[in-house]
């Protein structure tokens, strides 16, 4: 085998090494991808869009990627530049959510009543501020640590940790105000 063979046959093998290692990254991280860009746009369509975008720059840039350990954290980083991207362009027509409360991956599979709750917790999030409620998703759907969602958001530690106990006070309020026959968007400070 010539030098130039065995040069051939290493890029060869680097590429399918690199292939392996993407897919790997596809499949382990495809589905909470896919959650938080349903949770970004409230819009399927747009958010499988949104997943393949993220993807496909995922690809791109894999070689920047340092460590496997790092990769969700990444990824979500992605979605969020995409995300932010596809706003600068255009305001894309949103459904109404309730439309689409049977996507939700659990809202299938729950009793009646625990629909209903888990709606009202869905509408109470997604009543919160921007600063409440993107830390708070990151957290809770992306399960990514408060270093994380400030790494992410670019913001400290302690601003993470304050934004988290805020919303969740916020949301406890909400929640506690529904019991009672209240209006969820009051207690969050909106008007009627």
């Amino acid at each position: 085998m010539t030098s130039q063979e065995s040069a051939e046959n290493s890029v060869m093998d680097n590429k399918v090494t690199r292939r392996k290692r993407y897919e790997s990254l596809v499949s382990d991280y495809y589905h909470d991808i896919f959650r938080y860009a349903c949770w970004l746009t409230r819009h399927t369509a747009l958010a499988e869009d949104l997943t393949q975008e993220t993807f496909l720059r995922a690809w791109r840039a894999f070689d920047s990627l340092q460590s496997h350990d790092s990769a969700k954290a990444w990824l979500f980083t992605i979605l969020r530049r995409e995300n932010a991207r596809l706003y600068e362009k255009q305001r894309p027509e949103l459904d109404d959510i309730d439309d689409h409360e049977a996507t939700l991956p659990e809202a299938s599979h729950l009793e009646p009543d625990q629909q209903m709750e888990a709606m009202m917790l869905h509408k109470a999030i997604l009543a919160l501020e921007p600063e409440y409620r993107d830390p708070l998703a990151l957290q809770v759907i992306g399960g990514f640590s408060g270093d994380e969602i400030g790494a992410m958001l670019d913001l400290n530690n302690n601003t993470v940790m304050t934004r988290l106990f805020r919303a969740r006070n916020k949301l406890r309020s909400v929640l506690d105000g529904n019991r009672d026959g209240d209006n969820p968007g009051n207690s969050l400070g909106n008007k009627e």
